[in-house]
């Protein structure tokens, strides 16, 4: 059985037991939630969210890219958020890599050197702060001045803002 075998036959035996309001694809709470893919960080229930509450958008490292910001510009301007919170976490795999060491051996790999930023950082919370002053300039987003960041602790579940 693969992976995904296992996650439909999950899906089937689950039913239709996830509160929340399934009736506007606008978020109840009119929010986004910008965070890393990492499994560790299960952002629905460190937040007590129900379906309908918010969107939630990942990427590897919770960093604000242009694909972020496309995707926050539609999340307010179609619809309805205004508040973005970011939530970086400790012991993440992008601190593990460098941008040039990566796009080397992706390069090395397929021929090709990405043109994408890997957004490789050492610190968390320098990262955090990027990601939030990308936001908070963003020309392409209407909700500016409510962005918080925070560092997730995968260890203790807690978070800490960085301001």
């Amino acid at each position: 059985m693969t992976a995904i075998d296992e996650l439909l036959r999950r899906n089937a035996e689950l039913g239709d037991v996830v509160p929340g309001d399934r009736s506007s694809p606008k978020p109840s709470m009119q929010v986004t939630i910008l965070t890393c893919m990492d499994s560790r960080i299960r952002v629905f229930e460190i937040f007590g969210l129900k379906q309908g509450e918010a969107h939630v958008l990942r990427n590897a490292g919770g960093v604000v890219t242009d694909d972020m910001i496309r995707s926050l510009a539609l999340s307010q301007r179609k619809l309805g958020t205004r508040e973005v919170l970011l939530v970086h976490h400790t012991n993440c795999g992008l601190q593990l890599v460098t941008e040039d060491e990566f796009k080397d051996e992706l390069e090395q790999a397929s021929g090709m050197r990405p043109p994408w930023s890997v957004e490789a950082f050492r610190e968390v919370k320098d990262s955090v702060r990027g990601s939030m002053n990308r936001v908070r300039h963003s020309p392409y987003l209407l909700h500016r001045d409510n962005v918080r960041g925070f560092v997730y602790d995968v260890h203790t579940g807690g978070l800490t803002e960085v301001v």
